[in-house]
């Protein structure tokens, strides 16, 4: 019998605690709101690309890959995918013919606007006449395209 009493009093004080809104310090008002979501991502989250061909193909990619290493700058992969090792090739390249202008470098193999205006300079000794400005913009992908061309004659990068 006394745990019946027990029992009824503790739901009577739960009901009633629940209409006055004092149980436990625990509201409906009170109450935890749901988390506001975030964005999956924002205009400022950048991350280094894992493959930039600026505008290369799988083919043109392969012979500039060649030329490199024909050049004396290993990229490790001859794939048509210009990826870090590719584009470390070309920024030791690049410091070696000093395209960077006075200052080397550092050789990571992200492609940002330093490692642009190299391209742009190396282009320009080969005859391009582009404007060195760090920006990969149409004229500086129509040259690397036409620079790197499929070769008719010589050896082919395997």
């Amino acid at each position: 019998m006394r745990l019946a009493l027990t029992r009824t009093f503790i739901s009577a004080a739960t009901v009633i605690g629940l209409a006055t809104g004092s149980l436990a310090g625990a509201t409906i008002s009170s109450a935890a709101s749901e988390p506001t979501a975030k964005p999956t991502a924002s205009t400022q989250d950048v991350s280094v690309l894992a493959v930039n061909n600026l505008g290369l193909t799988v083919s043109r990619a392969k012979n500039w890959q060649c030329f490199l290493a024909r050049s004396g700058f290993q990229t490790w992969e001859h794939n048509g995918l210009l990826g870090t090792d590719s584009w470390k090739a070309a920024q030791r390249l690049f410091n070696a013919q000093g395209f960077y202008g006075s200052t080397r470098l550092v050789v990571d193999g992200v492609v940002g606007p330093y490692t642009i205006k190299a391209l742009q300079r190396f282009l320009n000794s080969f005859g391009y006449r582009l404007v060195v400005d760090g920006i990969a913009g149409d004229r500086t992908t129509a040259a690397f395209w036409e620079f790197n061309g499929v070769p008719t004659d010589g050896p082919q990068c395997v």
